[in-house]
């Protein structure tokens, strides 16, 4: 009886101090501020740049793009097959909304080079951006598209910090589904070059 009533009130009280901690940076660690200066890590030495390391892929991303940004690069992207399956009904309306948005503005609504930006010689652009509706572009593999919208081609810059690989890939079906569109509906022998470059 005694040793129940020695058990039960040594059970009352809680325990709040876990006792001897065996890994005390694990269980007490430094807490760091996100967007605070990396100052008093330098000053002990600590070399920290916020950035990932190399190679890191980002969640939900596609594989990582490797071919370097020269011309055995862009020669070697006609190799690149586009990884995603051709669009279906929920991710044709975000391509089309992902194009309007970063290349509509250049190479236009019907993909013939009369975007805002250049509205055949009236805009701030002189020089006409790319027809996305002629013959080369047509002929042009996936991959080097890809490669063009990874780095940037001409006067048109890299779109890699602005679109995710799995969204430019989006674009190259989107692309690929105006083109043939346009080829459905244009009558035979017509130029669907369009004259622009």
């Amino acid at each position: 009886m005694v040793l129940l009533a020695g058990a039960l009130l040594s059970c009352n009280k809680v325990r709040r101090d876990p006792g001897r901690v065996y890994m005390p940076d694990m269980m007490y660690s430094r807490a760091y501020e996100t967007y605070s200066g990396t100052e008093a890590l330098e000053a002990k030495k600590i070399n920290y740049n916020g950035r990932p390391v190399p190679g890191t892929v980002a969640r939900g991303d596609l594989f990582p793009y490797t071919l370097p940004n020269d011309s055995a690069g862009y020669a070697r992207s006609a190799t690149v097959k586009n990884p995603l399956p051709p669009l279906n009904a929920k991710d044709r309306p975000e391509a089309a909304r992902l194009y309007a948005i970063h290349c509509g503005i250049c190479h236009g609504d019907k993909l013939d080079g009369m975007g805002p930006l250049f509205k055949g010689g009236e805009g701030p652009f002189t020089a006409a951006p790319k027809n996305l509706l002629g013959d080369d572009m047509r002929k042009l593999p996936d991959g080097t598209m890809f490669h063009s919208m990874t780095y940037g081609k001409g006067q048109m810059g890299s779109y890699a910090s602005q679109l995710t690989s799995k969204q430019r890939w989006m674009i190259v079906h989107y692309l690929r589904e105006m083109q043939q569109a346009s080829a459905a509906t244009a009558p035979a022998g017509t130029d669907t070059t369009g004259g622009a470059n």
